[in-house]
């Protein structure tokens, strides 16, 4: 066997064995095809020491490298884009490493909902006394103000300001005042026939003002409590019935729901995505199987020729 001979079958099993990793990669039927029918073309040149090994050559440069070359170029492109998606997806799980070191979970909340609920009960109680003895004392437990501080950004239900300030009027008439806080008196009154017992219902805000809503335990009426006049007077739960009790997620703690769902998709997209391939090409690869297994190459090297022009072609179109 001669040299020339030698070296063209080889640079062909070279080929072949690069068609059939693309093969592989992009898990396409039609391109495994292409590469079982140039693998006929390469035994019949083999097996056939009588016919043109050029030919051979020649159907490889003209047909085979292009045909490599566009696939490597759509592989790239796909390994690019997943390289994009990837790059979101860290982004996305920094994101939500930050905000779970800071966020105030839903149980969080619901933990301090009812610590705060027994600090205000214990305020109350000791404002009955206070205003019972006539005394000069603070009654309002240690820090109180610090739960709505904490949650109001993420947990507590906006209103408009017109609403708000309805709600946190009242007549002078009607509540006992000192110089720690102010009580409607038919409220103070209820909260002795029950003992006091009262439990956190929701928290309402208005730009940067807030209060917060307790319902008692044994009946159906609610109170508020204004922190920025250490009021407490009664709410008419009707007043905020178009409130959506539905969203009880912080803007946090929904964010990062959001991300990872999103991180779940754009993992998704990306196992698609390897092995994506633009409709056109698929059509091209299939004309081009066709050709391979229609026409007696040896005889009509042109159609070969024609399906390889049309090939670089594609190679010169954008992708995306």
């Amino acid at each position: 066997m001669d040299e020339n001979r030698i070296n063209i079958l080889n640079e062909s099993n070279r080929m072949l064995s690069k068609l059939q990793l693309l093969s592989v990669y992009f898990g396409e039927d039609i391109i495994y095809k292409i590469y079982l029918r140039s693998q006929v073309i390469h035994k019949l040149f083999e097996n056939n020491s009588e016919l043109d090994i050029n030919k051979l050559e020649l159907f490889h440069l003209q047909f085979t490298a292009s045909l490599i070359e566009l696939l490597r170029k759509i592989k790239k492109n796909n390994e690019n884009n997943i390289s994009i998606l990837f790059d979101e997806i860290q982004v996305n799980k920094e994101m939500v490493e930050k905000l779970t070191d800071s966020v105030y979970t839903e149980n969080n909340f619901n933990i301090d909902k009812q610590r705060q609920s027994l600090k205000i009960n214990l305020s109350l109680r000791k404002l009955f006394q206070v205003l019972s003895d006539d005394s000069p004392d603070d009654p309002l437990s240690k820090n109180i103000n610090a739960f709505s501080s904490r949650f109001a950004p993420d947990f507590f239900y906006a209103i408009d300001n017109k609403l708000f300030d309805e709600l946190v009027t009242y007549k002078d008439n009607e509540v006992y005042t000192n110089s720690r806080a102010i009580i409607q008196k038919k409220l103070m009154g209820l909260l002795c026939k029950y003992d006091f017992k009262t439990e956190f219902f929701c928290g309402l805000k208005s730009g940067s003002q807030v209060i917060e809503v307790y319902k008692f335990t044994d009946t159906e009426r609610h109170f508020l409590y204004f922190p920025a006049r250490n009021l407490f007077i009664f709410l008419d739960v009707a007043r905020i019935s178009g409130i959506d009790w539905s969203n009880n997620l912080s803007k946090k703690e929904k964010l990062i729901h959001e991300l990872n769902d999103k991180n779940d998709k754009l993992l998704s997209s990306a196992g698609a995505m390897k092995s994506n391939m633009p409709a056109d090409i698929k059509t091209l690869l299939i004309e081009d199987l066709k050709k391979l297994e229609d026409i007696n190459f040896l005889q009509n090297m042109s159609n070969i020729d024609v399906q390889a022009n049309i090939l670089k072609t594609m190679l010169n179109t954008d992708l995306n």
